[in-house]
């Protein structure tokens, strides 16, 4: 084979290896920007310079500048747990440093697709339950409200895992979980004559499905000039929060539910409210939110298979992300508090990445945001009318999004991306 011919065959197999690293880097969580930074490092590495690449949520485009051939790669796998998302943030670090070549990127990469994630179900089960628990408790929910959470909890993840198991079921599944924690909410609550139930009582349990964190990343795609794929990212994110208002509002229907309005507050306000209650109708000391906080994460590194580590690691940002809106929130206001914390978390979450392969950002800043993102506020304060609500929850979204986005372009000076060398 002559010399031009062989370079011709290394670019088009390069070409087809980095085409489905971008696949397994947008299954890991990484935004479409990221991606595409990281395989332009990754050519330098590998002295393929002259590959270009387009990167769009299911699709990745590479370019061969010299011989000017295309390749279209489909990305038909699904999303991957968060120790699978963390070695593939270790194996792109690898590559950008240029400690593998090219032609071991596909059997590494299927390496990862095929670890092995045992007992997935009963994870989910168990995570939801944590989560939907820890949620209820760092809201300071009564006592019933926070055991029905758990049970309601567990429930919704078995409902989950099974219509994972069809792939025309998981358009409906935000409006059929919705529905059904609403109904089993409101159907114990006309059974106990407990009146209006508070707000996290009925949406702990889908809060794992809420797609906050996927609406503030589309908002930041578009302001890194990802037009596409932000828009296509917001609009699917808006779809699925009307899918679960209409769910919640379907349920509350049929059981007469109505929703505490004094109990729609945001993670700085938990603080405010208490109870002269008694019993399982008294809600818990002011202290048992730092359960709370603990609960939730363990319960997300459970749902999404982070390992015993990466859960630690999740802990730790949780509790991180908690002080800081703690701290901030009497200072500054709520809104405000939101965007500090975030950006201090996501600040945080880049140097861990910077300094350790093994943790890549995303999977330390997305639990986080499940209790920074006021989507739960806001998709009950959808479903029911609730408009100082949902003000409160689209200012402190606001907020999140401009925290979080001055926080990149920061770290993006001070900590700069591993740089890589080209080889000889």
């Amino acid at each position: 084979m002559s010399d031009d011919a062989a370079t011709e065959e290394h670019r088009r197999t390069a070409a087809h290896a980095y085409s489905a690293l971008g696949c397994l880097l947008l299954d890991a969580g990484t935004s479409v920007t990221d991606v595409r930074d990281s395989l332009e490092r990754a050519t330098v590495a590998s002295g393929d310079e002259g590959l270009a690449f387009s990167v769009l949520p299911q699709l990745i485009i590479v370019n061969d500048v010299r011989t000017g051939a295309v390749l279209a790669a489909g990305n038909t796998h699904g999303e991957l747990s968060f120790r699978g998302a963390a070695r593939a943030n270790r194996l792109m670090r690898e590559l950008e440093l240029g400690h593998w070549p090219v032609g071991d990127l596909p059997a590494r990469i299927q390496s990862i697709r095929e670890t092995p994630r045992p007992h997935a179900s009963m994870h989910w089960v168990v995570g939801n339950l944590l989560l939907a628990g820890g949620l209820a408790l760092l809201f300071r929910c009564p006592w019933w409200a926070i055991l029905a959470s758990m049970l309601v909890g567990a429930f919704v993840g078995l409902v989950i895992t099974l219509l994972a198991r069809w792939r025309g079921a998981v358009a409906i599944a935000p409006f059929v979980t919705a529905f059904v924690s609403t109904t089993l909410v409101g159907t114990l609550a006309s059974a106990m004559d407990l009146g209006p139930v508070p707000l996290f009582a009925v949406c702990a349990p889908i809060a794992i499905l809420v797609p906050g964190a996927l609406i503030t990343n589309a908002l930041l795609e578009l302001t890194a000039t990802d037009i596409v794929t932000g828009s296509a990212r917001l609009m699917y994110g808006l779809i699925v929060l009307a899918f679960m208002a209409a769910g919640i509002s379907a349920g509350a229907l049929l059981t007469g539910l109505s929703i505490d309005p004094d109990s729609t507050a945001l993670v700085g306000q938990v603080g405010r409210g208490s109870s002269d209650l008694v019993g399982w109708e008294s809600v818990p000391p002011l202290w048992f939110t730092w359960i709370g906080v603990v609960m939730l994460a363990a319960g997300i590194g459970i749902a999404f298979g982070s390992g015993r580590s990466l859960t630690l690691l999740t802990i730790c940002v949780m509790a991180l992300t908690y002080a800081g809106i703690v701290l901030f929130a009497p200072l500054v206001g709520n809104a405000v508090a939101t965007g500090l914390t975030a950006g201090l978390v996501f600040v945080v979450a880049r140097i861990v990445e910077r300094y350790s392969a093994a943790v890549p950002s995303n999977v330390t800043f997305q639990p986080a945001l499940l209790m920074l993102v006021p989507g739960t506020v806001g998709l009950v304060s959808l479903a029911t009318l609730e408009g100082s609500a949902v003000t409160a929850a689209l200012t402190v979204f606001i907020s999140l999004c401009v925290g979080v986005k001055t926080a990149a372009v920061l770290t993006g000076v001070v900590i700069p991306p591993v740089r890589a060398t080209a080889r000889p």
